[in-house]
This record gives structure tokens, sequence and C-alpha cells, in this order.
């Protein structure tokens, strides 16, 4: 048997998703979700079977929780709010967070007839039992003298317009600004030496309606080779810390001081950062992050415009264009001084924090 819970979260989605598709949706947008509809599919399936071969491994109702609030959390970053029941009812998206991080935490509790419950201490159904559910009577023949409002129609689309299939696949007005200016970064030849012996620029990847931006110092060997920032050791090293935060690269934006690898994997000169400036402000334009994280002095320096040593700058907020800024090590030290490990760490939870990102209660940090 299946908790009136995670019934109640899927019919609300699965409602909303065939309001939704009459509607003309666009790129990512689209996407998650098809990816929230199928994750919550999948959570069913498994979760109604009542008997498991024994060669399948149990369900885990946390992860599967933690990935679809994780997509939530990108569709809240998209501008959706809140989702519209068929009775017109709205549910805000952060309450649906509330009910699937408390899943992901205390996984899905049975009473003594076998059928999950709502949260322990909760009078009543939940929030979402309340006006999520679909219902459940045989709808009454047509009448001419009804007043109920009709179900919406779509709505024409000119021929000029995109096709639906173009429609799924175009990018966000974000990302078609951000290509533009890749484009010019590609093109750009202001720093001779590094032109010349650059592979590819590293312009930057992610999500383009990012609330978290990461701002490393310059690309490396592996980054050059690729045109995609934090791809080698210490790129593998910074995916670990963006995990631990319940995070994944889709959902924040990396970039660097400046696009081009210097020879050597020497600091980047005042001059060369001075050249992609304009570059960095044109993307955080579009990007508008609410935090950056710097990792490394010569980040911080550049970004801050200061010459404070990394270790007094940590465990505080800088403000800069209205954009919360953190300093932490640079995850290539990391490697070379594993014992800072637990200091970033402590600066990633102390980010977290004020993002209003659950810290786990028991976890190894960076490793």
């Amino acid at each position: 048997m299946i908790s009136s819970l995670v019934k109640s979260v899927y019919n609300t989605l699965i409602h909303w998703f065939s309001f939704t598709w009459m509607k003309p949706l666009r790129g990512r947008f689209f996407i998650q979700i098809v990816i929230i509809q199928l994750s919550f599919t999948f959570f069913l399936t498994i979760a109604m079977t009542d008997t498991e071969p024994t060669d399948t491994p149990p369900f885990d109702a946390a992860r599967l929780a933690k990935a679809v609030r994780q997509r939530l959390q990108s569709l809240q970053r998209s501008g959706v709010s809140s989702i519209q029941t068929q009775t017109g009812q709205s549910v805000d998206l952060h309450q649906l967070q509330n009910q699937l991080q408390h899943i992901q935490q205390h996984g899905l509790p049975i009473d003594e007839s076998g059928d999950s419950q709502p949260s322990v201490g909760q009078s009543g159904p939940s929030p979402i039992d309340t006006i999520a559910k679909p219902p459940t009577t045989t709808p009454a023949p047509p009448n001419p003298t009804s007043t109920l409002t009709p179900s919406p129609v779509p709505e024409q689309i000119p021929s000029t317009s995109p096709t639906a299939q173009e429609s799924e696949i175009m990018p966000s007005k974000k990302q078609a600004e951000l290509d533009i200016v890749c484009q010019e970064v590609a093109d750009c030849k202001a720093c001779v030496e590094l032109a010349s012996t650059r592979n590819k620029t590293v312009f930057g990847v992610g999500n383009a309606n990012a609330r978290l931006v990461f701002y490393g110092e310059a690309p490396g060997a592996d980054e050059d080779k690729q045109g995609e920032p934090f791809v080698g050791r210490a790129g593998k090293l910074l995916n670990k810390i963006i995990e631990a935060m319940g995070l994944t690269r889709d959902e924040i934006y990396i970039l660097n001081t400046i696009k081009c690898r210097p020879p050597g994997n020497r600091n980047p000169t005042p001059e060369e950062q001075q050249n992609c400036a304009g570059f960095l402000k044109r993307q955080l334009e579009i990007i508008q992050p609410e935090y950056i994280v710097c990792l490394g002095a010569v980040a911080s320096h550049s970004f801050l415009e200061c010459n404070t040593p990394i270790g007094k700058m940590r465990q505080q907020f800088f403000e800069k264009n209205g954009i919360k800024v953190l300093c932490t090590f640079h995850p290539a030290y990391l490697l070379r001084d594993p014992r800072r490990k637990r200091d970033v760490w402590d600066d990633i939870q102390f980010l977290m924090k004020d993002m209003g990102l659950p810290i786990p209660e028991k976890s190894e940090g960076v490793r």
C-alpha cells in the first residue's frame, strides 16, 4: 500500500503537468517537468508493489525524494513558485519541498495496517492531501445552462511560430544570451599569448538560472582540451563538494577569472584578468546569482579587488553588486593539503545555512 502523502504529491504534479501540457513550454523548463513526472511514476510503480523479488534491492524512498526535490528547486529557480490543481487551488512548491524533505530524512512511516502515514505529530491530512487529490466522482452530463468554466483550449499557434518539437528544445532566453557572449569569447584575441597557445576557450557551464556560482582561477590542461571548467582532478573534488550540498552541476554555474589557459598553468596576470572582466560582468548580469563562492586567493582577490589573505576572508559574506560572496580554498589546494578539507566543509555549511539548504546530521563532508 502506498501512502496518501505520496499519492497526493504525485497527483498534484500529474494534474499540473496535464494542465501545462496545453501551453507552449520551452527547453529546460519542459524537460524538468517530464523528469519530475517520470520520477514519481517510478516512485509509485516500485512502492505499490506488494512483494519484491529477493534479488531486487529495497526501494530507497529517501534517495528518490532527494532527486525530485532537486528538480523542484530547479523549477523554482526558473521562476515557478506554485502548482495549480484542477480545482484552481494553488500549491506552493515550498510545501512540496517540505513533504519530500520529510520523506528524504525519515522515509515512509508504516502504521499497523501497513499504510504509510503523514509526518509524526501532524494532525489531520497534510496540506497536499487536502488540495491535491483529484475528484473521484463521475462527471455529470453536459448541461447547456451550466455556469462551470470550460477546460482551457490550446491556443492557436501562428504558422510563423516554431513547431512543438522545436519548442521543446528551444534554449531559455538567458542561455541564448550566454551563447552570444560565449561566441564573442571564442573570437577574442585580446591576450596575444593566450590566444596563440590555447586549444579551446573555457567560457563556463551550468544552469543559466542558478542561485549559486562557483568562481575559479583559470583553466588547466584538461579544461583547455575540453572547453569546460573544472573537469580535472580539482574538478572531481569540486563535484564532491557540490554533491555534499545535495546539488548537482546542472543546478549551479561554474566559471573562471579568465577564459584561456595560461601557459604552464601560471597565475593569470592583472592585464589578462582585466581583458576578461567584461565577459565575466556580462555573464553575471545574465545569470543574476544570489551567491558566489570564490575558490582560492586569485579568484577572491580578483573579484573583490583586495589583497587580504584567503585565510582571513573565510566564514563571512562580502557583498558585491547585490551578490553575497563567500571565499574558501581552491580544490587544487586541497589536493596538496588534504587537512584543509575540513575548513572548506565548514565554509560550505556556512553557505548552506544562509541558502536555506538542509545540512545532513551525519556527513563525511569533503572527502
